[in-house]
């Protein structure tokens, strides 16, 4: 069973998350709030979206590149561990 099934309810709860924070942001610009109570709704809803695709991320390293109960330890395990460390903070 692939990690996106087996998260598929923490996935939608977020994704429902991001869909709020869109909506945010277009009642915004329909009532014509100032550029910079747009520009703070973006930037969350950006944020939103990339965590989400970091957490897509780290599982799919954890659960297709690296056993996680066969190479725990490993270096292996450790380099996925930092790509992961790497790829959440470029998208913070």
């Amino acid at each position: 069973m692939g990690h996106t099934i087996k998260e598929k309810n923490k996935l939608l709860a977020r994704v429902r998350r991001v869909r709020g924070q869109i909506e945010a942001v277009e009642r915004a610009l329909a009532d014509e709030r100032g550029c910079t109570d747009v520009l703070h709704l973006v930037v969350a809803a950006r944020g939103a979206m990339n965590s989400l695709m970091a957490k897509i991320i780290a599982d799919h390293v954890r659960m297709h590149v690296v056993d996680p109960a066969r190479e725990r330890g490993s270096a292996r395990a450790q380099g996925a561990q930092e790509l992961i460390d790497v790829v959440q903070a470029y998208l913070k």
